[in-house]
């Protein structure tokens, strides 16, 4: 099964462009999941023959004058301009920054236009966004497929996703493993590290930069200190190099990378963080095979912290000696202590710790049997399912 579903974004487009045009629409998600063909989709739909789409991964030369020629094309004829893979051009964001103020101002010539923009590099657009575009766009984000969007788009049950789960086009090789690790490593992880790292960042050593993404995708969910991962670096580096490493991975929509909760920010900041691939697909490529039941609780783990990862809220993990909680989402003044359980008998000291050591906080245990109500509404499933604690 293989069919065009709605994803969030693309309702929150939907929504953004129906109270006009004042500001630029800015989408940002992973490369392969699904960016181009819903917008295509979308307009397809709302403006046919109404749009001017234009990808700056298909031209020469993606320059300041190619970015003007489409905008003029746009504007003469009053269409909705989506220009893809932005971060391609060269110094894109002044461009349309000129662009767009020229185009708000009462005694232009030009009509106002309608503008999207589509990234897949978020460290090369966010940069842009804050030295150029400062209040004139809306950020949307686009993520890795969750296990409903999988199961209504290509009828993904919840064992496949948590081994093959995040990227749509690899999920006709489900039942191909061998294809399906072809996909997954050439068209999807090389072009990542190549297209949208290494070929905009500094990597002194780029064969180390690939090893240091093999190995955190091998530690889904876990914590590991910094010095322990230089230690498994075969080549000589140091932790402020492996710091950097983990950015650009986080710039690229491959890992998450979560920090200690301690209620005190600068003690956050130092903590050793715990590593969260963004998709199960990630950890299965240090697996290829099926799971065993340890493997499988942490391909579980990362999923439900990857569908936190889309929460507009903070998302840490805690840990006090030997007792630990596997995520904490502060969004506001409410604060969630999270214990993932899938099979494997963990205790749920951790959870009532730290619920004693901050009694606003609630506590919630989620399994494979309740995830599915999560996923479909996560704070109205937390905020109805959570534990109070002593202080409530």
């Amino acid at each position: 099964m293989n069919k065009i579903i709605k994803l969030p974004f693309i309702s929150m487009l939907e929504s953004n462009l129906a109270r006009g045009n004042s500001f630029i629409q800015v989408i940002l998600g992973p490369r392969q999941v699904g960016k181009t063909t819903s917008i295509l989709d979308f307009i397809d739909g709302e403006y046919p023959n109404k749009y001017h789409y234009v990808s700056a991964d298909e031209t020469f030369n993606s320059s300041a004058s190619w970015i003007m020629e489409q905008w003029q094309i746009a504007s003469k004829k009053s269409l909705l301009l989506v220009i893809d893979e932005i971060q391609k051009c060269e110094n894109w964001a002044e461009v349309i920054k000129m662009l767009w103020d020229a185009s708000q101002r009462k005694e232009t010539k030009e009509r106002p236009i309608s503008c999207i923009l589509l990234g897949s590099s978020s460290l090369q657009i966010q940069k842009g966004l804050t030295e150029s575009l400062t209040g004139r766009f809306q950020l949307i984000k686009a993520f890795h497929w969750n296990l409903a969007e999988s199961k209504e788009g290509y009828g993904l049950d919840l064992e496949e996703y948590l081994q093959f789960g995040g990227y749509p086009g690899s999920y006709q090789f489900t039942e191909l493993r061998s294809q399906w690790v072809n996909y997954i490593k050439n068209s999807i992880i090389t072009t990542v590290l190549d297209k949208d790292i290494l070929l905009y960042h500094t990597v002194k050593s780029p064969s180390l930069f690939r090893q240091a993404f093999e190995l955190v995708i091998s530690y889904p969910a876990q914590e590991i200190s910094y010095t322990k991962l230089l230690g498994q670096l075969q080549e000589k580096g140091n932790v402020e190099l492996v710091k950097y490493y983990l950015s650009l991975l986080e710039g690229a929509y491959l890992i998450k990378c979560l920090s200690k909760y301690t209620g005190k920010p600068v003690l956050t900041r130092a903590s050793s963080p715990k590593i969260l691939p963004l998709a199960p697909c990630l950890f299965q490529l240090t697996i290829i095979d099926e799971y065993d039941g340890k493997e499988r609780g942490r391909a579980f783990e990362l999923m439900v912290g990857a569908q936190l990862a889309r929460v507009e809220a903070d998302l840490y993990y805690w840990r006090e000696k030997n007792d630990e909680v596997d995520f904490i989402l502060k969004q506001g003044k409410n604060i969630w202590a999270i214990e993932v359980k899938s099979g494997r008998k963990k205790s749920e000291k951790g959870l009532m710790k730290f619920m004693q050591k901050f009694p606003k906080s609630k506590g919630v245990i989620l399994t494979p049997e309740n995830y599915s109500d999560f996923e479909q509404n996560p704070i109205g499933f937390l905020s109805s399912s959570s534990l109070s604690g002593p202080s409530q």
